[in-house]
């Protein structure tokens, strides 16, 4: 065990090497690292400090911020180089290397450009700073509505590291917890933070059990958690933000011809492994869906089964009985529609302990099917029928929806519906994202409130 990573809680008074550890595994079951599980008087004590902190000043924490992403890129931390980091990623999650390092790529990016990204969301009628000129008649300022954020990660892509970086950018401090699966990107990046000049108050990294888990996000002013529909029904309006399913689609009417179209509604099924909230689950189509649904069968047959740190490998990779379970899942959902791929199952093992879920792609026989709601870790899509008497009901409940038709008085209606959060028209695949754009709106949104100041 001696050769295992050593991953220490990062608390306000420096590394912690807990009592309890956990091992954490890739996907053939191989140790890999160990983490500090820290108790809950240890996450009393480091949210305690965290409130008694005072925040950087605001150009000095985007310059931190910027400098903190190089160091993520270029410096070895944990004993490991970036390169190396990457590849254990890709070989603990079952995320493909190639999707690791777009995310890692955004990571960086996104430090370096979480300052202008963060107050992109700042309102145009209101001042960042009180002693703004505008003051002195009377604005608007932009001010946080707590001071201490917490942040249960998520294990499945190390994407969203890159979101609550705004969240320092604005001033808060941040408590972190960890995914107990992939806890690789958070500890680097806390690490580059510190090394980068905030200090061990600013931000700090509490692997925990689930009960102190709870702690953290109650002593915090605001939270941010990712999860499942029960996550999103447990914390939907409350001063913890939940990210849940994505639930993304494509829409093609009858104006628009499927086949001018096909490499943008493939990409967005199997692009990063069709991990993401941001892949497409469900393709609806206004007339018959059995050719399109064919045509998308076709191109994800031909995707290889390789390990997760192949250069070539697209597909995600999980431990063999996690696969099983999720293959499982599918088919008793399944059951009752036409398989065009993957309806004999999913699994294709590795030999090694670890398993490839190849893409599966099921047709409908209506646009408000509830498989249509049921969205899996890869490249899994339903496709079904639709016709503009349906409406926007089957398109609710999307994270991104891509939408392909002429029809200007639809695009509205899309844009009108609060359930669908972002409207892509024409080829521009689900998971199209970019700093400074939102995502499931503005992080600052939810952050930050305006109040009224005016002064002599």
């Amino acid at each position: 065990m001696g050769d295992l990573i050593q991953l220490d809680a990062l608390g306000p008074s420096g590394a912690f090497r807990a009592r309890k550890r956990l091992t954490v595994t890739d996907v053939t079951g191989v140790p890999v690292a160990e983490l500090s599980i820290v108790p809950k008087l240890f996450v009393t004590r480091a949210m305690k400090a965290l409130h008694e902190a005072e925040s950087l000043p605001a150009e000095e924490r985007i310059a931190k911020l910027a400098r903190a992403g190089r160091i993520f890129a270029e410096e070895v931390i944990d004993g490991l180089t970036f390169d190396r980091y990457e590849q254990t990623v890709a070989r603990v999650s079952g995320v493909p290397l190639s999707v690791v390092r777009d995310a890692t790529a955004a990571i960086v990016d996104s430090a370096e450009k979480s300052g202008w990204a963060a107050y992109r969301a700042q309102p145009v009628g209101a001042v960042s700073d009180w002693r703004s000129d505008e003051t002195r008649g009377g604005s608007a300022v932009w001010t946080r509505k707590g001071s201490v954020f917490a942040v249960h990660a998520a294990g499945n892509h190390p994407g969203p590291h890159s979101l609550w970086l705004e969240a320092l950018a604005l001033g808060y401090r941040i408590a972190v917890r960890p995914s107990r699966r992939e806890p690789f990107t958070p500890h680097r990046l806390v690490t580059a933070l510190r090394a980068a000049g905030f200090g061990e108050d600013q931000v700090v990294l509490l692997p925990t059990d689930h009960d102190a888990a709870d702690e953290i996000l109650a002593l915090a002013d605001l939270g941010l958690v990712y999860g499942g529909d029960e996550v999103v029904k447990k914390y939907s309006g409350s001063t913890v933000l939940p990210q849940g399913p994505g639930r993304s689609k494509i829409l093609v009417t009858a104006d628009a011809d499927w086949r001018d179209h096909l490499d943008t509604i493939v990409d967005s099924i199997s692009h990063q492994g069709g991990v993401a909230c941001i892949n497409a689950t469900t393709v609806l189509i206004d007339g018959d869906p059995g050719p399109l649904a064919e045509a998308i069968a076709e191109r994800l047959a031909t995707i290889p089964s390789l390990p997760p740190e192949d250069e070539k490998a697209v597909l995600a990779v999980q431990p063999v009985e996690s696969a099983r379970a999720i293959e499982r899942f599918l088919l008793a959902r399944a059951a009752g529609t036409k398989a065009w791929l993957g309806g004999d199952g999913v699994v294709e093992e590795l030999g090694d302990g670890s398993a490839v879920l190849r893409p599966a792609v099921h047709q409908l026989d209506r646009p408000d099917a509830e498989q249509a709601s049921v969205e899996l870790p890869f490249p899994c899509v339903w496709v079904a029928p639709w016709s503009p008497e349906a409406g926007v009901a089957p398109l609710r409940s999307s994270l991104v929806l891509t939408v392909f038709t002429e029809d200007d008085r639809l695009v509205d209606k899309l844009l009108d519906e609060p359930s669908i959060s972002n409207v892509y028209r024409g080829d521009h695949p689900t998971y199209w994202i970019r700093p400074g754009v939102p995502h499931d709106s503005y992080l600052g949104e939810f952050l930050m409130r305006t109040k009224t100041v005016i002064r002599d």
